[in-house]
C-alpha cells in the first residue's frame, strides 16, 4: 500500500507548497467556482435529458420512426465521447478556462442546427456537434474540483458538483416534455443555445484559471524552449489519452461504472414505449415527469456517496497510520449494490401491475435506480482524479469516453431489444450486467495495489 500523499510533480518534495496550492482560493471563491462549473456541467445533462421525451414528436414531424430518431441518442453519446477527449486534452495543455471558452460555442452552433433540422440526417449531424461542444463540461469540471480541493475534501466536493448538475438531469425531461408538448421540440433547442450562451458568459467574466501554476502543458512546453503558434492552437492527439486504459485499474473502473450506468439508459430510453404505453401516457410533459424520480435519485446519490467516500478515506488512513490506499474510496460504490433489484422490479411491475399502483411502483424503482447508479459514479470519478491527479481532467475524460462509446452501441439496441425479446428480459439482462459491474469494482478494491503496479501510468501514489 502507498505511504505517499498525493503531490504535484513540480512540488512533490515540499508539502507546505502543496498545501498552498489548495489555499489559493477562499472557501467562498471555491463555492463560486463549483457553482460555475456546475452550470457548465448542466449543459450536457440538459442537452441529453430534454431530448428523449420528445422522440415521438420528432419522429412524427420528420415522418420517420421512433427507432430511427433514437439513433440521435447514440450519435449524441458518440459525439460526447470524442468531445470529452478533445476538451480534456486541451484543458490539460492550455488550462480549464480555455477548454470551456472554446467548446461551448460549438454546443451553441449544434443546438441551433438541431432546431432547424429538416430531416433525420441533419438531426444526427447537429446532435453530434451538440455533444462535441457540451461534453467537455463534465470531464473538465472533475479536473477543476481536483485542482482546488484536497484529497480528504474531494469526494464531498465531487458529489456536490455532480449532484448539482444532476438536478438538471432530473428536471430536463420534464422541461423537455413540457416545451415539446405545448410549443415545439425545436424551440427547446433554441432555449439550449441561449442557456449555453449564459454559461459561456459566466465563465468568460467570473471563472479563474484553476490549473496548478506551472502544471499546464503549455507551461512545460515553454520551459523546454518550445515555440507554439499564436494564431492557431497546438494540434494535440486526443486519442493518446486512451493509453490510460492499459492500466487494469482505470479499465476496471471504466468498465464497472459503465455496467452500472447502463441501467439508467435501459430504463429511460424506451420509457415512452414501455411505461408510457403500459399506462396510457402520451402527453410529453407527463412522460418527462416520469423521468423526474430517477433524476432526483441521481442528485441524491451523488453527494451522498461523495460524503461516504471521504469518510471512508479519512477513517482508513487513520487505521493504517496515515497510509493512503486509493481503492478505499471505491468501497462507497458498493452501497449501491441494490441496483439490479430495482431494474428487474421495474419490468415486473410494468408487466403484472396495472393502473396507478403499477405506475407509482415504477416511479419508486426509477428513484432508487438513480440513487444506486450515482452512488457508483461519484466514487469512481473521484478515484481516478485521486490516482492521476496531475492528469485529472484527462483521466475523467477517459472513463467518460469509455462509458460513452459503450453506451452509444448499447442505446441503439435497447428499443429493438425491447420490441424483440420484451421489457422484462431486457431489464433482466441489464441487471445481470450491473451485477458484473459490482464484481469488477470489488475485485479492484481487493487487488488495487497489484493492478496499479502491473501497468504504472504515472499514478499519484
Amino acid at each position: 500500500m502507498s505511504s505517499m500523499d498525493e503531490r504535484t510533480p513540480l512540488l512533490e518534495n515540499d508539502p507546505g507548497k502543496v498545501d498552498l496550492l489548495y489555499d489559493r482560493f477562499s472557501p467562498a471563491k471555491k463555492r463560486l467556482i463549483v457553482a460555475i462549473v456546475s452550470w457548465g456541467g448542466l449543459v450536457p445533462f440538459f442537452t441529453s435529458g430534454t431530448f428523449i421525451p420528445s422522440i415521438p414528436q420528432i419522429a412524427k414531424e420528420l415522418d420517420t420512426t421512433g427507432e430511427a430518431v433514437s439513433w440521435a441518442v447514440s450519435i449524441y453519446i458518440l459525439g460526447a465521447a470524442l468531445g470529452s477527449l478533445i476538451g480534456s486534452a486541451y484543458a490539460t495543455f492550455y488550462g480549464r478556462r480555455s477548454a470551456y471558452l472554446y467548446s461551448l460555442p460549438v454546443m451553441i452552433i449544434g443546438s441551433l442546427g438541431v432546431g432547424w433540422a429538416q430531416n433525420v440526417d441533419q438531426l444526427l449531424i447537429f446532435r453530434f456537434l451538440q455533444a462535441m461542444g457540451a461534453s467537455p463540461g463534465t470531464s473538465v469540471g472533475f479536473g477543476v474540483i481536483g485542482d482546488i480541493y484536497r484529497l480528504e475534501e474531494r469526494g464531498r466536493a465531487m458529489g456536490s458538483y455532480y449532484g448539482a448538475t444532476l438536478v438538471g438531469l432530473a428536471l430536463a425531461p420534464m422541461i423537455g416534455g413540457f416545451v415539446a408538448h405545448h410549443f415545439s421540440w425545436r424551440l427547446l433547442h433554441f432555449f439550449l443555445a441561449a442557456f449555453t450562451f449564459t454559461a459561456f458568459l459566466c465563465i468568460l467574466f467570473y471563472f479563474p484559471e484553476t490549473s496548478h501554476p506551472g502544471s499546464r502543458g503549455v507551461d512545460e512546453f515553454e520551459r523546454e524552449g518550445g515555440v507554439h503558434p499564436r494564431w492557431r492552437p497546438v494540434i494535440l492527439n486526443p486519442f493518446s489519452q486512451l493509453d490510460m486504459l492499459r492500466s487494469p485499474s482505470i479499465l476496471a473502473v471504466s468498465l464497472g461504472s459503465f455496467l452500472t450506468l447502463q441501467c439508467d439508459f435501459v430504463l429511460l430510453v424506451p420509457l415512452a414505449y414501455t411505461i408510457g404505453k403500459r399506462y396510457g401516457i402520451t402527453n410529453e410533459t407527463i412522460i418527462g415527469a416520469c423521468f423526474l424520480p430517477c433524476g432526483i435519485g441521481n442528485a441524491i446519490g451523488a453527494p451522498l456517496s461523495g460524503w461516504i467516500s471521504d469518510i471512508v478515506i479519512i477513517r482508513s488512513k487513520g487505521k493504517r497510520g496515515g497510509l493512503w490506499y486509493p481503492e478505499d474510496r471505491l468501497r462507497a460504490a458498493l452501497f449501491g449494490v441494490f441496483l439490479p433489484v430495482t431494474v428487474i422490479l421495474s419490468a415486473v411491475f410494468t408487466k403484472y401491475i396495472s393502473g396507478t399502483m403499477g405506475l407509482v411502483l415504477n416511479l419508486i424503482c426509477l428513484f432508487f435506480t438513480g440513487v444506486a447508479v450515482d452512488m457508483v459514479l461519484t466514487p469512481c470519478g473521484a478515484f481516478v482524479v485521486d490516482i492521476l491527479h496531475s492528469r485529472s481532467a484527462e483521466s475523467a475524460a477517459v472513463i467518460n469516453a469509455f462509458r460513452y462509446l459503450a453506451l452509444s452501441m448499447l442505446t441503439a439496441s435497447i428499443l429493438p431489444l425491447v420490441n424483440t425479446v420484451g421489457h422484462l428480459t431486457t431489464n433482466t439482462i441489464s441487471a445481470a450486467l450491473a451485477c458484473l459491474g459490482f464484481l469488477v469494482l470489488w475485485m479492484t478494491i481487493l487487488f488495487g495495489d497489484s493492478m496499479r503496479a502491473w501497468v504504472n501510468i504515472g499514478f499519484t501514489t
